[in-house]
């Protein structure tokens, strides 16, 4: 995915809506198309005399077994939908915070969605699930890729590759999941990120909390003042410990309600205001994340954390954080150190006093130095300063 800036337009191939397959089904052909989790038993279609060689059915209910042995024989492909399970295995689009949040409103932080689906993953392993439950993980989780694919598409269209960014004006913000709400580290975190949007840039996080919310939150700001910005903090801060799940969620709702998102329907514009979030039910006793314009959570952390620095083409911004933020800090030197996916924008370290007191600027500069690619070591930013950071990140 994104090798260059002219991406693969994976949706001509791709059947998300009954209207799109009755319109397959009048030309005759469904041959070497994927479709994607549609109720074929509901007004069953007669796909006798189709042509369904190579055709890739993932997730769809057909009319019956006789119907599905049929397809078979003439040349088709069916991965069966899984049962009993609280989560799509074939999700063809990114979750929003609406998805996520959903039934809070009736049933609190232990009803709504996302933890609905993170008790059912700690109930069947967790991360050592047996070889049902992995297969439907794993199937969620490629639709995932797929949906992430075609949404970061879309929003090189909107930006590039004859606009102004593409996707090198991705740009990753990490740090803290603890950070309270309110906080110095929170509000420069958020600052920034108001910023970067402004200037164009889609931010990417990790979907947590402290430091990944206040990032997204910027975002969703963009075209908003920074006054708004700081007020809408102010409320939040009355709720600062992610640990207390209710009333942390609850602040979050009451802001979004207070400062709706704009063009809520449109999928690029959700990434222009509020960016991208790429969390995992790894660690679902984190509240969701809902300031964020689209979110690919995963049930794999290994795949959503390579996601995230891979798609970050334009650079990443460490805050202050801990065991999480260095693990991430040096997978994005070894990418960057062999141009794994590219060239690589600049490390911004945010909060001088922070990363002074870690090694990891003493180690990152001699390593990128030795790249095969050349002298990286410029490219590491320690800074307290906004302006300074936007400089390394915009140019």
């Amino acid at each position: 995915m994104f090798g260059d800036e002219t991406p693969f337009d994976a949706t001509a191939y791709e059947i998300e809506s009954r209207a799109e397959f009755d319109g397959h089904l009048a030309r005759g052909s469904l041959a070497r198309l994927i479709v994607l989790g549609l109720r074929l038993d509901q007004d069953p279609p007669d796909l006798s005399g189709v042509d369904v060689h190579g055709t890739l059915f993932v997730g769809c209910r057909l009319l019956s077994a006789e119907v599905e042995i049929d397809l078979i024989r003439r040349g088709a492909h069916l991965i069966p939908p899984f049962d009993a399970r609280p989560y799509p295995t074939h999700p063809a689009q990114l979750y929003t915070p609406e998805d996520l949040s959903f039934g809070f409103d009736r049933h609190g932080f232990a009803g709504m969605y996302d933890t609905v689906v993170y008790d059912h993953f700690g109930e069947h392993g967790g991360a050592t699930p047996d070889i049902r439950e992995a297969l439907a993980q794993r199937l969620h989780d490629a639709g995932i890729d797929n949906a992430l694919g075609k949404a970061l598409n879309a929003w090189v269209r909107a930006h590039g590759p004859d606009g102004t960014v593409g996707i090198s004006g991705a740009v990753g913000i990490m740090g803290g999941h603890a950070e309270p709400r309110g906080s110095a580290a929170y509000r420069m975190a958020a600052t920034l990120a108001w910023r970067l949007a402004n200037a164009g840039r889609l931010v990417i996080t990790g979907g947590g909390p402290g430091v990944m919310e206040a990032a997204n939150l910027g975002a969703y700001f963009a075209s908003r003042s920074e006054a708004e910005l700081a007020a809408a903090i102010d409320l939040l801060a009355v709720a600062p410990d992610f640990r207390d799940h209710d009333p942390y969620t609850a602040a979050a709702l009451r802001v979004r309600a207070e400062y709706p998102p704009p063009a809520a329907g449109d999928a690029v514009a959700r990434l222009t205001h509020g960016g991208l979030a790429l969390p995992t039910w790894l660690y679902g006793h984190e509240p969701a994340n809902l300031f964020a314009g689209q979110i690919g959570k995963y049930f794999s952390n290994a795949v959503r954390e390579d996601s995230i620095l891979r798609l970050s083409r334009g650079g990443i911004v460490f805050a202050p954080g801990w065991a999480g933020t260095v693990q991430e800090v040096f997978q994005a030197a070894t990418k960057t150190f062999y141009r794994t996916d590219g060239p690589s924008g600049a490390f911004v370290f945010l909060g001088s006093a922070h990363w002074s007191g870690l090694p990891v600027e003493q180690l990152l500069r001699p390593l990128l130095a030795r790249s095969p690619h050349g002298d990286q070591s410029e490219l590491v930013v320690v800074t307290d300063s906004l302006d300074e950071a936007m400089t390394a990140l915009t140019g």
